[in-house]
């Protein structure tokens, strides 16, 4: 009775290479844009000094780890959170879940509402978070696609919005 083959899932690597560049993008993004953006900045004061927060697939990644340090600077800090401490963990439950929110099938609050993200740590840092995620995807992403990808599109000024973007994309793929 219990002689059967044990089935292995497949691996999936095109759509992990596709979630680690996106991660690895989304990361700097938000290191990018805590330095450019009046918003994310104040969302990130709100939390304390040497917050770090990571965000990953389960059960074996890939991961971005975003931390604040002791100078109230953010910092894309990698991808491995094995050697990091981290505050707020939140972990996309699988490949097929992070593939619709990475490629703006479902947002954020929709992810959320089907229990396919779970958070370890307190609310408030985590909604502080996904708020600043937010607000860069509006950045990063087309009007067209952004609106799929968050709740409420924001009406900004054309100088915020593309100087903005520019800017962030600039530093994104510097790294600074």
């Amino acid at each position: 009775m219990g002689d059967y083959r044990e089935v292995q899932a497949g691996s999936k690597p095109f759509k992990r290479a596709y979630i680690a560049v996106m991660l690895w993008f989304v990361g700097r993004a938000i290191q990018a844009a805590a330095r450019v953006d009046k918003a994310v900045r104040e969302e990130f004061e709100k939390l304390p000094e040497g917050f770090t927060f990571s965000l990953g697939v389960q059960p074996h990644g890939p991961y971005m780890i975003v931390g604040k340090n002791q100078k109230g600077r953010v910092k894309y800090l990698g991808w491995k959170p094995e050697s990091k401490v981290v505050d707020l963990r939140m972990a996309i439950k699988n490949i097929e879940a992070a593939l619709l929110l990475f490629t703006f099938q479902e947002s954020t609050a929709i992810s959320i509402c089907r229990d396919r993200i779970d958070f370890d740590g307190d609310l408030p840092p985590a909604l502080t978070v996904i708020r600043a995620i937010g607000i860069v995807e509006v950045y990063l992403l087309p009007k067209l696609i952004s609106k799929l990808a968050i709740k409420r599109y924001p009406v900004w000024s054309f100088g915020r919005k593309y100087l903005g973007r520019i800017r962030i994309y600039f530093h994104s793929i510097l790294g600074y």
